[in-house]
């Protein structure tokens, strides 16, 4: 009886402070988002992209924070001249669309690293980097509820034109669907969750709730359906077991999540070689 107390005791204790159970919703929320967007760009094989539009907003979100306005709005900026210099530097084929991409994303990033070290800059500006899940506001669980109630209904009228160009891009304009236009679409929801999900995660472990969890999923699923369902899951209990690990070993929270993602692979790449083929 003891040890069933202890454990109920082990398993409450991160939720029992107003602080804690903001962060499980935000942790829900992007986990649910992540996961279901997750798999398309998985699928798309925009990983890469992803990453890039990612670092691409931290100039942004420190010249927010340096002028006093909404990080939002500075993350919306930066995501627009990211995405804008990404575009043109993919145009450079002289050297290589990777390697043009690769320079105006380290060029972005840099930046931001080095507005960060101006003398006026508020304290806490680590947070962008890393994440701060901990302190989010009622405001910031608005923001994630919003980007539920887009990106979920958007995916679900997109899935059979996401379908087609996802495995027939070549086939899909005889069947009366333009790749291009799935493509921006696609790509505009990711912008909208990277926006809203940096301020819980930060800038540099965003990522990881996008990826890891789709492409556990993608080892285990056959199908798109249960693929979305099973990366949501996976993308949440991670999320949840980051949260316990932070909390009863006292490590940063951002970075415990992002390990509890990985670690989700890693069960799920192990879990596939166990199966039977």
């Amino acid at each position: 009886m003891a040890t069933s107390i202890a454990v109920l005791d082990w398993l409450a204790d991160p939720w029992t402070q107003a602080i804690g159970r903001r962060a499980l919703i935000e942790v829900v929320l992007l986990g649910v988002v992540g996961g279901a967007l997750g798999c398309w760009v998985v699928l798309y094989e925009l990983a890469y992209s992803a990453e890039s539009l990612a670092h691409s907003l931290l100039p942004g979100l420190v010249g927010a924070a340096l002028l006093g306005v909404p990080l939002l709005l500075g993350g919306a900026a930066g995501l627009l001249v990211g995405a804008l210099a990404i575009a043109l530097a993919r145009r450079v084929d002289r050297v290589g669309r990777d390697t043009a991409v690769a320079v105006v994303v380290t060029t972005l990033f840099g930046s931001g690293v080095l507005l960060a070290q101006s003398a006026s800059a508020p304290a806490g500006l680590q947070d962008l980097l890393f994440g701060d899940v901990l302190g989010v506001s009622d405001a910031d669980l608005a923001l994630a509820a919003g980007l539920v109630a887009l990106v979920l209904p958007a995916l679900g009228l997109l899935h059979p034109r996401l379908l087609v160009v996802g495995f027939d891009r070549a086939g899909a304009r005889s069947l009366g669907v333009r790749a291009f236009a799935v493509d921006s679409a696609l790509l505009v929801l990711l912008a909208g969750a990277l926006l809203v999900a940096v301020q819980g995660l930060g800038n540099l472990l965003v990522v990881a709730v996008l990826i890891a969890p789709a492409s556990g999923a993608r080892l285990l699923a056959r199908r798109m359906g249960p693929m979305i369902g099973l990366s949501a899951a996976l993308a949440v209990f991670a999320g949840l077991g980051g949260m316990y690990l932070s909390y009863h070993a006292g490590t940063a929270a951002g970075a415990s999540i992002a390990l509890a993602l990985v670690a989700s692979y890693g069960a799920a790449a192990c879990v596939r070689a166990l199966r039977p083929a």
